[in-house]
């Protein structure tokens, strides 16, 4: 099978995952809170692939070089740490609708840093694709925008709202950028994804955690453990989508280029409208339809190319 399909087929599956984890954190964040659940389902995610790692390949830790762990621990700190804190954040500003549609922009900031950092070129086909998704994504998040009924906010807190979302997307397209860096670093001694996977976590839970403690909500922390339910939403989300769902990112990005698997990680947006409609029997209106349709092209492009 062509690596490129494999890649690509991985950052599907890790959109439908990742969309699956955002119901079940939704349901842990009405009982924990969003910072908490952010928290929390980094440090499970860790246990996760510590185990996982250890009965599969045998160690605990990952054996890689020091540059390995310094590329992939950027990677962490910077998409994990850095970009997951300032989505988290943008959410409470400005609600999570305007901070999704500027995260779709991350897979611009992911195709850039590659062809600066790792002389990627995507093919004119490809950079078609990934056009045609987005905007199939930001026809798919706008409809949702006018019918979500957000509060307004001042202009001061949507500049600022605005910029954390940005900061949020440059984190998570620049983070997975390191982290290609990191596993093409040493041909004879590539990084299993699993590995890649674990590196990227113990830095970012250790910067989130860092953070957290910082800002003083270690009381909000001692207090979100103590609800059962909440937590075992977490556990379940951490293990589908920070477990599995990095994991198969990093097995996308192993296999075909930055930008491209990151357009195919961007899909929630239009993924979680069958989503919803099955489980809560919300259903969109025609243009949510239309922007998904848009969305499928500009996979159905990626996956020719």
């Amino acid at each position: 099978m062509d690596p490129s399909i494999v890649g690509e087929s991985a950052a599907v599956v890790t959109s439908c995952l990742w969309t699956a984890s955002s119901l079940i954190f939704t349901s842990a964040g009405k009982r924990i809170g969003s910072l908490s659940v952010n928290a929390y389902r980094i440090l499970i995610a860790v246990g996760f692939l510590v185990v996982a790692h250890a009965l599969l390949l045998g160690t605990v830790l990952p054996l890689a070089s020091s540059e390995q762990w310094l590329w992939m621990g950027a990677s962490g700190i910077v998409g994990l740490g850095l970009g997951d804190s300032g989505l988290f954040a943008a959410y409470v500003m400005i609600g999570p609708r305007r901070s999704v549609l500027i995260m779709a922009l991350s897979p611009i900031f992911a195709s850039v840093g590659a062809f600066l950092m790792l002389g990627e070129v995507i093919p004119t086909l490809a950079l078609a694709g990934i056009a045609i998704t987005l905007a199939g994504v930001i026809v798919v998040i706008l409809e949702a925008e006018e019918r979500s009924g957000e509060e307004l906010v001042s202009k001061r807190l949507r500049n600022y709202g605005v910029f954390l979302a940005l900061i949020g997307a440059i984190g998570q397209g620049v983070g997975l950028v390191f982290a290609k860096k990191g596993i093409d670093l040493e041909p004879e001694m590539a990084l299993n994804p699993l590995s890649a996977t674990l590196m990227r976590l113990v830095f970012g839970a250790l910067s989130i955690w860092i953070v957290m403690l910082i800002a003083g909500r270690l009381p909000e922390l001692r207090e979100a453990i103590k609800s059962r339910e909440g937590i075992r939403y977490t556990f379940a989300g951490a293990f589908i989508g920070p477990f599995l769902g990095i994991t198969l990112s990093m097995v996308a990005v192993t296999y075909t280029q930055t930008g491209v698997a990151q357009t195919l990680m961007s899909l929630m947006p239009v993924l979680i409208i069958p989503a919803v409609w099955v489980l809560y029997k919300q259903r969109t209106s025609w243009r949510g339809i239309l922007g998904a349709a848009i969305a499928v092209i500009g996979i159905a492009v990626l996956f020719l190319t």
